[in-house]
């Protein structure tokens, strides 16, 4: 019986690559049909969702972390349509699991991935009965992580908060397209699923940062790829097998949105967004960042990323027909907000 139920959850699994994180394979998530859409058309149940709940801030601009919390849960519950967020994890996870969540501490506590964002990371894993030292939280560095408030932790039977350099990067040298990198031995020897929890800022050449960007953090070369705005070197890097294979979703935290001066933390443009956007395509995750960035710019009187010379052209390249890493056309992605 326990040999029957494990091949349940593994053929439910492969299910939901198909309809969900299988857009590393050639198939497009939450797209409803059009030129770019090449998936079968059971990807309609699995849409982005985006929430927002201005109770996770107390007064002093600080985060609940129970709201927060109960804000990842709406949004679980809704990716997939179930009563309890815990049946969500249950079907993306299982025991054996080796867990990364891959966060962005680049610029220091003001705009990084919050800890209580992680916290209830880890409780949604833990109900799907992943143990604690099969959960790694992950950056490029030790310093990136300490800068954003995280301690560093490496023994083996607890929750393992580390960077790239406490391990280093394969001997291989993976490839797609533009890019060629060694990469992370926490991705491609540690971790058996990756979890994406980029933030949603401004990038200075890019234009934007947030769930495709998330991985320069796991290769040894980032700034080898930022000529062009990043294109097609981002798109082209989610491309590695190793990455288009382990990630299993992608959680963006928007609690707080830069939309100016990234990628550093400038708090002058900055705004509590108070918010997730979490799903399976990160090329629809992207877009609809894009698209909150633009309004906000809009909003507060400045130019388009387009007129400053800072289109984030490698969301379009990483939807071609080249890379269907995800859909990049806002009226054919299925929204939910709740």
């Amino acid at each position: 019986m326990k040999k029957a139920n494990h091949m349940k959850r593994r053929e439910f699994i492969q299910n939901s690559l198909k309809a969900g994180a299988a857009f590393y394979f050639g198939v497009i998530p939450g797209c409803q049909g059009g030129a770019n859409n090449h998936s079968n058309g059971n990807n309609s149940h699995y849409p982005i969702v985006i929430a927002r709940n201005e109770l996770v801030r107390n007064r002093d601009n600080s985060l609940f972390g129970d709201q927060v919390g109960k804000l990842l849960n709406r949004v679980m519950e809704n990716l997939f349509q179930v009563n309890r967020a815990e049946q969500a994890w249950q079907k993306l996870f299982e025991k054996e699991d080796i867990v990364g969540i891959k966060i962005n501490c680049l610029a220091g506590k003001g705009i990084s991935t919050h800890y209580e964002l992680v916290e209830a990371i880890i409780e949604g894993l833990r109900s799907a009965s992943v143990p604690a030292r099969n959960i790694i939280i992950w950056d490029r560095a030790n310093r990136d992580l300490e800068k954003a408030g995280y301690t560093i932790r490496t023994d083996r039977n607890r929750i393992k908060y580390y960077g790239n350099d406490h391990v280093g990067y394969s001997q291989d040298i993976y490839e797609y397209g533009e890019a060629g990198s060694h990469l992370s031995k926490i991705l491609v020897y540690q971790c058996t699923a990756i979890i994406n929890v980029p933030i949603l800022k401004d990038h200075g050449i890019a234009g934007i940062t947030n769930a495709l960007k998330n991985f320069f953090g796991a290769i040894h070369n980032p700034n080898k790829y930022h000529d062009y705005n990043g294109d097609p070197y981002i798109a082209d890097v989610n491309m590695i097998s190793q990455i288009r294979s382990k990630v299993r979703l992608t959680i963006t935290d928007a609690l707080t949105v830069q939309y100016e001066g990234g990628p550093p933390y400038m708090p002058q443009w900055a705004w509590n967004y108070n918010g997730l956007i979490i799903g399976f395509d990160p090329v629809a995750i992207d877009t609809i960042g894009w698209d909150i960035i633009e309004k906000k710019r809009k909003e507060m009187g400045l130019a388009t990323l387009k007129q400053v010379g800072r289109e984030p052209t490698y969301i379009a390249t990483a939807a071609d027909d080249q890379h269907r890493l995800g859909c990049n056309d806002l009226n054919k992605i299925k929204i939910i907000r709740v």
